[in-house]
């Protein structure tokens, strides 16, 4: 059997555990990434991680005052490793930085993937199987929010049929089935895509990607969906 499919059979025996030359030759990194797989690793497991981002939330939103940074010393200390204890995957909405509303994060905490709507699409599974093999990356959260426009769109293509142009329209249509799935349901429509939304990319990743599959079920990795309120910027744990 070939080097690359051993390599393959290591990853899907012993996700979290492989070694530094295996990650790279299975994702096809360069020795960069690999070296990187041998650097310090968090020590937070997901539900440390979870309980770090719920008291950064209340943080930002009750004492915003106390967000600090930090950002000339982590910058120093940074400069050879990272070793982010949670991976946010966020809509691209300019009113949704992860880094501050989770209370102020610095350099090195978070691992990020952005994109309208928070959809697990090819380029966002890799980054999020990345920063869980090569990083050790405990925690994946989506993290969806209020007045999502994104969501919105899916929402008048539900209930208009509307059709968007360019690339926005594949985009809109990965979200559609979210949309549908709340129609009727009491409360908000476009609020309740939203989560809608959240819950199925969460569960998305874990049923699209075997990396991540494996991690959760041998309880070394926790995904989770999150909705995030733009009115009180509270933070809500589907």
């Amino acid at each position: 059997m070939c080097t690359i499919c051993d390599t393959r059979q290591t990853q899907r025996r012993n996700f979290l555990t492989l070694t530094a030359a295996g990650v790279a030759g299975a994702m096809g990194l360069s020795a960069a990434p690999a070296r990187a797989a041998d650097k310090p690793k968090t020590t937070l497991s997901a539900d440390d991680a979870l309980a770090r981002l719920q008291a950064g939330n209340a943080t930002f939103t009750e004492t915003p005052a106390l967000c600090a940074a930090r950002l000339g010393e982590q910058r120093a200390q940074l400069t050879t490793y990272q070793a982010p204890w949670a991976t946010i995957l966020s809509c691209a909405d300019s009113r949704v930085p992860p880094e501050l509303l989770f209370g102020g994060l610095g350099l090195g905490e978070l691992f990020v993937a952005r994109n309208a709507g928070h959809l697990a699409d090819m380029a966002t599974l890799g980054t999020i199987e990345y920063g869980s093999a090569v990083l050790g990356v405990p925690l994946i959260v989506v993290l969806g929010h209020e007045s999502c426009g994104a969501v919105a769109a899916a929402c008048e293509v539900v209930q208009k049929n509307t059709q968007f142009p360019g690339f926005i329209g594949p985009l809109v249509e990965a979200i559609v089935p979210a949309a549908r799935a709340v129609v009727g349901r009491s409360g908000d429509f476009l609020d309740n895509a939203v989560r809608e939304n959240a819950r199925r990319t969460a569960q998305a990743i874990v049923t699209r990607s075997k990396l991540v599959a494996e991690a959760v079920a041998q309880g070394k990795v926790r995904v989770v969906a999150a909705h995030y309120d733009l009115d009180s910027g509270r933070v809500e744990f589907l």
